[in-house]
């Protein structure tokens, strides 16, 4: 079941055009977004989230048009652009408390089991937690108001490989709860251990989005990781 819909998203910069951009995410999985840096990754989340206006085009959560309904949708899904950055010296039990008033469907009990889940002490400061720590506080507030829906930009990034896979397994376990996923990357090795679906962007356009499978099966030669399908179809567009 499609629960986003990205319709012919289309964002015009002076240097730079996103061009109607379309994909689908769905109910209990998980989807990796690749690409270049300046390929179009981020301003594609901004405008789905419309951080930034679209000059055409459409979002739809649950069926409903983000531009007509962002405050009852922004209830239901939960944005990460990695670390925690504001307020680095309050507690996050102070942090949790300013949060949770800005979301009537805040669950308390979530918000602690995901504190023992990560292992994360209330009574700490951002400033005082690893890269790593701070990533699964962030993520820990977006679940604690039961998003159905995680948007993610380059969550992984800046990780070591032990943290990088306490995500990927957080990513999987929050799939079987029906949570659909959609983060940037390009550590794609990461994206062999757990996306259901690919959507590759290449200067400002989608090249190819499909389930894992398929996409390997288009774009990819026997043997490759996406990591060398990714690199090999960069370079000929490059050397054309």
């Amino acid at each position: 079941m499609s629960i986003v819909e990205v319709e012919r998203l289309s964002k015009q910069y002076p240097s730079f055009t996103l061009k109607e951009v379309s994909f689908t995410l769905e109910e209990g999985r998980i989807a990796g977004f690749i690409g270049r840096n300046g390929a179009g990754k981020t301003t594609t989340i901004k405008s789905m989230l419309n951080l930034v206006h679209p000059s055409d085009g459409t979002v739809r959560y649950f069926g409903l048009p983000i531009a007509e309904n962002e405050a009852a949708i922004k209830q239901r899904i939960g944005y990460s652009t990695g670390t925690v950055n504001y307020y680095p010296k309050k507690r996050l039990k102070d942090l949790a408390a300013v949060t949770k008033t800005f979301y009537p469907n805040w669950d308390e009990a979530a918000w602690r089991e995901y504190l023992q889940l990560f292992a994360l002490d209330e009574n700490k400061a951002p400033a005082e937690l690893s890269e790593g720590m701070k990533v699964k506080c962030n993520l820990a507030m977006a679940l604690s108001h039961r998003a159905e829906v995680l948007i993610l930009d380059e969550p992984t990034s800046g990780l070591d490989p032990f943290s990088r896979d306490e995500l990927l397994e957080l990513f999987l376990m929050l799939k079987e709860r029906g949570v659909a996923i959609l983060f940037s990357t390009h550590i794609t090795s990461d994206l062999e251990k757990c996306a259901d679906d690919i959507i590759y962007i290449r200067d400002g356009a989608i090249v190819h989005a499909a389930d894992t499978e398929n996409f390997r099966q288009k774009l990819g030669e026997e043997g490759e990781t996406l990591e060398e399908t990714m690199l090999r179809l960069e370079r000929s567009v490059r050397h054309a």
